[in-house]
């Protein structure tokens, strides 16, 4: 049928998000601009690490992953209170690697598709139909806001009713020294983390999360003199970044010709490590609703991908929250490993969910 649209899809915002939602859409065929008030690469804290879920969600539509620099790590460990606990994951492997370098590749996959990347273009609203933008506008089929926790495209399309959340405070370092070990480290401090994570052969990523927005990197690791002595001399390889990690649930994420994906859309909080996932299996589920020309059905689908990393957020964070039970399940996963193993497959999607309620009732078990 022909029609009077200048695109099938326009998105709002070009970080991975963006441009997962640009590429699943360009795989069903449609045509698909991208519009982003910045210049490439764009990069954010984050702990920089994709589980093996979030590398199989990349796979499924086509999103090609850095082969260099990067660094494989196997599963999850947890450190406080003197306890380390360490779990695998039960398949795959996990991939760590800076965010510019994952940025650039999907920049380049989106290119090679077909994709009419608008870099240094405002957008300055949406009306119907019709995108405005700093030099002109464009009329879609339907619009994708991709732009981030503070999406003006959520407000422009009335969906920030009933949105519900909370804050905690990121912040993200690179060190050059080689990995020590082949997991993601979550050191657990009161009211905060640290995440050190391997992103190439000589490199980590270092991440603090805190309910304190005033605690600094050099401060938390000042609680581990273990891990800040195996940081002390290594060269400092980037600048300090901050960032908001939210935890935000919305009423709807779709309304008209206008949908959301990844932190637009809603977020879990960042101890969880599913931000980057969630966004790539959000694009795929929306492409689907594209090439059905149903909206509704991605907020179906949309509910449906965010029930686990919900369910593990709140999980979780109730560790950050209360000390006692903190140290009480990292003794029990230190002691019980396949008790761990059974929590980090429910994580990755490897199990049920019912399969986590069970380990659950085992975990409360050890706990008594």
């Amino acid at each position: 049928m022909v029609d009077n649209f200048e695109t099938d899809v326009f998105v709002i915002g070009g970080g991975p998000a963006g441009l997962a939602a640009a590429l699943a859409a360009k795989r069903k065929g449609f045509r698909v601009i991208l519009g982003d008030g910045m210049k490439p690469p764009i990069d954010k804290a984050c702990g920089e690490g994709l589980m093996p879920d979030a590398v199989e969600a990349a796979r499924a539509i086509g999103i090609p992953l850095p082969t260099s620099p990067r660094a494989p790590f196997r599963g999850i460990r947890f450190l406080g209170n003197g306890v380390s606990a360490t779990a695998d994951f039960p398949d795959g492997t996990g991939w760590g690697m800076r965010r510019t370098a994952l940025h650039q590749t999907m920049i380049e996959a989106a290119r090679a598709a077909g994709v009419d990347l608008r870099w240094e273009t405002v957008v300055t609203g949406i009306d119907g139909c019709r995108v405005h933008l700093s030099n002109g506008g464009v009329t879609a089929r339907w619009i994708v806001g991709a732009d981030g926790g503070q999406s003006l495209a959520r407000k422009w399309a009335s969906l920030d009713t009933g949105m519900r959340g909370s804050h905690r405070f990121g912040f993200r370092r690179h060190y050059q020294v080689a990995p020590w070990a082949e997991y993601v480290e979550v050191h657990w401090g009161d009211a905060f983390q640290i995440y050190i994570t391997p992103v190439a052969p000589e490199e980590v990523c270092v991440a603090l999360i805190s309910r304190d927005p005033r605690r600094r990197l050099d401060d938390a690791l000042s609680a581990f003199p273990e891990l800040a002595a195996r940081l002390r001399h290594a060269s400092v390889s980037s600048s300090d970044r901050g960032a908001t990690s939210s935890t935000r649930k919305l009423k709807k994420v779709w309304s008209g010709r206008v949908a959301l994906i990844g932190d637009a859309s809603g977020s879990v909080d960042a101890v969880t490590g599913e931000g980057l996932c969630l966004a790539f299996q959000q694009a795929g589920a929306l492409a689907d609703a594209f090439a059905r020309n149903d909206l509704a059905s991605y907020q179906t689908a949309h509910d449906r991908i965010s029930q686990r990393p919900r369910l593990m957020s709140a999980l979780l964070l109730s560790l950050d929250r209360i000390p006692p039970l903190r140290r009480r399940v990292l003794q029990a996963f230190a002691g019980k490993p396949e008790l761990f193993s059974r929590v980090l497959a429910a994580h990755v999607g490897a199990a049920r969910l019912s399969e986590l309620a069970s380990a659950g009732i085992a975990l409360g078990a050890e706990l008594l």
